[in-house]
């Protein structure tokens, strides 16, 4: 085992709960770790429909970007098979998961994604929202025996490089495409915009 490896277990040993963890304590990592994914599309249909130009075109790049990292996250699962915690033995797990590749950690990645378009594109309160919710989500998911603290790390790394390819792509192509979406929504939408209960 390298030195790196142990580090991760160690670290992720003093993080992961065990049968004599309140059960209180237990119960609120695995609501974090399970019902806390569901804020992402909550605020990003929020950003689209009450938002102005600027919060839709972040929106709809988030979406690109944490797209383009989940699909990195399953080709590095594909090339490289780490496993989970359980799958070896280690530690104490609290809920039921498949035995697949642990790193990185998709939640962690959506949540970086997301994070990291708000905040290059100026939507500082939602990037810091969802920085907030994305280590609280990382942390229960070690807590509760899932992941280890470096398939956060590798999330956030993915993340950074699915940006570096969207970003480029997003300058030439982005004003096409939210034009586009706009158009696309104002036609299936048009009736409850008409009234006012959704922005135009």
């Amino acid at each position: 085992m390298n030195t790196l490896e142990a580090l991760n277990y160690a670290w992720f040993l003093s993080i992961n709960a065990t049968p004599a963890t309140p059960r209180w304590q237990i119960e609120i990592a695995v609501t974090i770790a399970n019902d806390f994914l569901y804020l992402i599309p909550a605020l990003l249909a929020l950003l689209w429909l009450s938002g102005d130009s600027l919060q839709r075109s972040a929106a709809v790049r988030a979406c690109c970007v944490a797209f383009l990292a989940l699909g990195f996250n399953q080709l590095i699962g594909v090339l490289w098979m780490h496993p989970r915690p359980f799958m070896i033995g280690l530690g104490h797990t609290f809920i039921e998961h498949a035995p697949d590749s642990s790193f990185p950690s998709d939640h962690a990645t959506l949540f970086a994604s997301i994070t990291l378009t708000f905040l290059l594109a100026g939507l500082r309160r939602c990037g810091w929202l969802v920085a907030l919710a994305g280590v609280m989500i990382a942390w229960a998911r070690v807590r509760i025996g899932v992941h280890f603290p470096l398939d956060m790390a590798g999330a956030v790394g993915v993340s950074c490089v699915a940006y570096a390819v969207i970003a480029p792509l997003w300058t030439r192509m982005g004003d096409a495409l939210m034009q586009w979406l706009i158009a696309l929504y104002r036609k299936v939408l048009s009736w409850p915009i008409r009234r006012g209960w959704i922005a135009p």
